[in-house]
């Protein structure tokens, strides 16, 4: 068992198959197809079953994706530390982020941390939820998560760093009957068409509060793509209930924005598994706690 068969293996199991697999690690498919065999030879057992076309994973297989993600983290860990003891801050740091935090806070962040080490490549992966959050951080997938919650995280194994605080606005098409200049309360949105986001999230939890308070608010439109809701909005296709992140890009939109009085809140934070961080995540993960307020 080597280093690559496991990067092979898990390259495998995240793209869904040996030809995802082949075009994701840039090589070809025959060599990705020899690795997994000669590793399930080392092992003395199928990592994989064949179902038509697609592969599912094995007892033995799913029981090797955590120590392999392991293995590969501390390598990648090891090789980061050189790097960094010889002044070149290179290296390669996979994060995720729900929608509304790649909105803001993110960009900041992201604008201070490449400003201070230009040569670590940074990539972005996509989490509706916190507990999607959390479950790439936990698995190895990402390093580092950025969510915003209602409700405090089980942190178990992870390490949470508290960044900020963000309320929710309700964002109008121009010609909304809604006051203008003032913050709303739930009975002000009595009667509206809401865009909400899915179940698990802050915005949805708010949502449901105001269809619970009021006779005819209903939720119109559930989207887990929420870069989609403000087009929706300027369409007249209903009201939204957002998180403050997007603030300056409804207004930007001509969109009509107040604040929403409501006790429910945000707390974003950032996680990443307990133990040793590679000097890329670690310097993130300052870079972040500086940038909030808390």
């Amino acid at each position: 068992m080597d280093a690559r068969q496991l990067e092979y293996f898990l390259a495998v199991v995240d793209e869904g198959g040996v030809h995802p697999a082949a075009e994701k690690l840039f090589v070809a498919q025959p060599s990705v197809s020899q690795s997994i065999k000669n590793l399930e030879r080392s092992l003395g057992t199928d990592l994989f079953t064949r179902t038509g076309r697609s592969l599912r994973l094995t007892a033995a297989g799913e029981a090797l994706v955590s120590p392999a993600r392991q293995v590969l983290h501390w390598l990648a860990l090891s090789r980061a530390n050189v790097e960094a003891v010889s002044g070149l801050r290179q290296g390669r740091l996979v994060i995720t982020t729900m929608p509304s935090q790649a909105v803001d806070p993110l960009p900041a962040v992201l604008d201070a941390f490449t400003r201070r080490y230009p040569l670590v490549e940074i990539v972005i992966r996509a989490a509706g939820t916190p507990s999607t959050v959390s479950t790439l951080v936990l698995s190895g997938t990402v390093e580092v998560g950025v969510a915003a919650t209602t409700t405090p995280i089980d942190s178990g194994s992870l390490t949470l760093v508290p960044v900020t605080h963000q309320g929710f606005i309700v964002v109008a098409p121009r010609d909304s009957s809604l006051p203008a200049g003032r913050a709303l309360t739930y009975a002000d949105l009595e009667g509206l068409r809401l865009i909400a986001g899915q179940e698990g999230t802050g915005m949805r939890k708010v949502a449901d509060e105001v269809v619970a308070t009021n006779r005819s608010t209903s939720v119109a439109i559930e989207s887990e793509h929420r870069e989609a809701i403000l087009p929706m909005v300027l369409a007249g296709t209903g009201t939204a209930i957002m998180a403050e992140g997007w603030r300056s890009l409804a207004r930007h939109a001509g969109l009509q924005v107040n604040d929403l009085r409501t006790e429910v809140g945000l707390t974003v934070v950032a996680m990443h598994r307990s133990g040793e961080l590679s000097p890329a995540a670690s310097a993130f993960v300052d870079v972040f706690r500086s940038a909030g307020s808390l």
